[in-house]
């Protein structure tokens, strides 16, 4: 099998792929706009694979597959460094929202409007008691 036909077949499950995550709603709509991007652009590379040849010879690259591989290492950093920093974002918000909730635990307790055992502590305590039991 030539390279150019399993790099479109892989285009093409890749994206059928998204579509049906998409389809699911197991993936977001901002995130799977970046990978269909990428799906799209490389399915048709793979049904004609010298499509990139007079790109890379302006750029003076080699072949445009030498290209093609530069710009996917690329996207890939790109998508791992955007994958971080969402990361980075929802570990911040939740840290802020578990000290709001601390408060507002602590504001409870303090009125007498919040058992001063939360059901977690309750729970692990009868949990140890079937243990030593």
């Amino acid at each position: 099998m030539q390279l150019s036909v399993l790099t479109s077949i892989t285009g093409v499950l890749v994206l059928g792929y998204i579509l049906e995550l998409l389809r699911r709603q197991q993936l977001r709509e901002k995130y799977a706009a970046i990978w269909l991007a990428i799906g799209l652009l490389v399915a048709p590379l793979g049904f004609v694979p010298n499509l990139l040849d007079p790109v890379a010879k302006s750029l003076g690259v080699a072949s445009g597959a030498s290209l093609v591989l530069f710009t996917g290492f690329v996207l890939v950093l790109l998508v791992s460094l955007h994958l971080s920093w969402e990361t980075s974002r929802l570990e911040a918000e939740t840290r802020i929202l578990a000290e709001d909730v601390a408060l507002i635990r602590a504001h409870l307790v303090q009125q007498g409007g919040y058992p001063s055992t939360s059901p977690r502590t309750e729970d692990s305590g009868a949990i140890e008691a079937q243990v030593k039991s």
